[in-house]
Parts: C-alpha cells; structure tokens; sequence
C-alpha cells in the first residue's frame, strides 16, 4: 500500500535514534575532555541525520558551547540562534534522551557559551534566568547550574554572590551524590583565593576541605 511503513522502519529509527544519543555522548565526552575539534565534528555529523526538533536544539546547544571554547562568535550566535528555533519548534514527541531539554537548558547553555565569548552581563542574566526556570525535580542539573552561576560572579568580580552559588552547588552535589557537579566547584576554588576576607568565601573554603 502507498504509504504503508515497511517493517523495517520502526527498527531504522529506533537505530538512529540510538547512534545520535551515542553521538551526543561522545560529544559530550570529548568536550569535558578539552577535545573542543573532536565535539564539533561529532556534532555536525548528527546534526545532518538529526530530524526531531528537541534534538535538534539539544545538539545545536552542545555545539555551541564546544564553538564558544574555540571563540568563534558567528558560529556561536548561528547556533544559538538555530537551538532556540528548534526549541520553539520541538513538541511533545521527542526521543527519550533528549526529552527534557527546557527554556532553562537554553537559557544557561547560552548564558555559559556567552560567557565563553566574554559577554559576561548578559551571561549572567541568561544564567541567573535558567537557575529559576529549572523544575525542582533536576536537582543534579540545578547544581552544576549553581556552578556555572558561580563562575560567571567571579568573571564579574563580585566574589560573595559567587561563593554563595558555589557553596550551595557543593551541599547539593553532596546531598544526591553528584561527583561532577562537586568537581566544577572544586576547579573553582582557586580563584577564591584573592577573596578569602569576603563574607561567605572562608566559609565555602572550609565547607570544601571538610
């Protein structure tokens, strides 16, 4: 019949499915690894097979962040750009891996890719706006969103709101057991150091070594 799916096609998509999950990964991997080459090519290569829109927008996203650690600012916006297009255009049918990505993964993926680029005010905001717009149920995403908060405090040097977003990270990290989230609060530390006469800095010094 015209029209009919084969049954070979619920297999083709759940298998593609599958590759850009594992493509996402790999990208992801390779970015926390500072192989920003290595993600971007991963990236682009899903990006060509990717067809639904939260996913789209989720490795548009990653893509951008990877970008904004090699500077190149007009492929940063275009990505943004394209992500939050995507995002407007994502619906309720989306694959399981990238089913939760939200306005407030936009918000902060893009706040910390501007902030990457240098555009500290505005990443701040963009930042700040994503920490509230996060349902209380991602609580290890919520925390290494506090750190990013953080770090973008610290590039504005204003290191007492920075130490009260690290220090609440670290308590969160330690409560759910999230290692990565306590580890970027740990590769904060050293740049508290100028700070450790400023209200809340001593106290997240300690909290740390504890």
């Amino acid at each position: 019949m015209i029209g009919s799916a084969s049954p070979s096609e619920p297999g083709r998509e759940n298998g593609q499915r599958s590759a850009l999950k594992d493509g996402h990964n790999l990208a992801y991997q390779a970015a926390w690894r500072k192989d920003h080459t290595t993600a971007a090519s991963i990236l682009g290569h899903a990006l060509t097979r990717a067809q639904n829109p939260a996913a789209r927008c989720l490795l548009q996203l990653r893509l951008a962040r990877t970008l904004a650690a090699q500077h190149d600012r007009k492929a940063v916006l275009r990505a943004l750009g394209a992500a939050e297009k995507h995002l407007g255009d994502a619906g309720t049918d989306r694959p399981a891996w990238c089913s939760w990505v939200s306005e407030a993964d936009l918000a902060v993926d893009s706040g910390q890719a501007l902030l990457d680029l240098g555009d500290t005010g505005r990443a701040h905001q963009l930042i700040t706006e994503g920490e509230q717009l996060l349902p209380a149920a991602r609580d290890k995403t919520r925390g290494v969103f506090l750190t990013y908060q953080a770090a973008s405090h610290l590039d504005q040097k204003e290191p007492a709101p920075a130490a009260a977003a690290a220090t609440q990270a670290l308590l969160l990290a330690r409560r759910i057991g999230a290692l990565r989230c306590t580890s970027l609060v740990e590769a904060l530390l050293p740049r508290f150091q100028p700070y450790r006469s400023t209200p809340g800095v001593p106290d997240l010094i300690h909290l740390a070594a504890a």
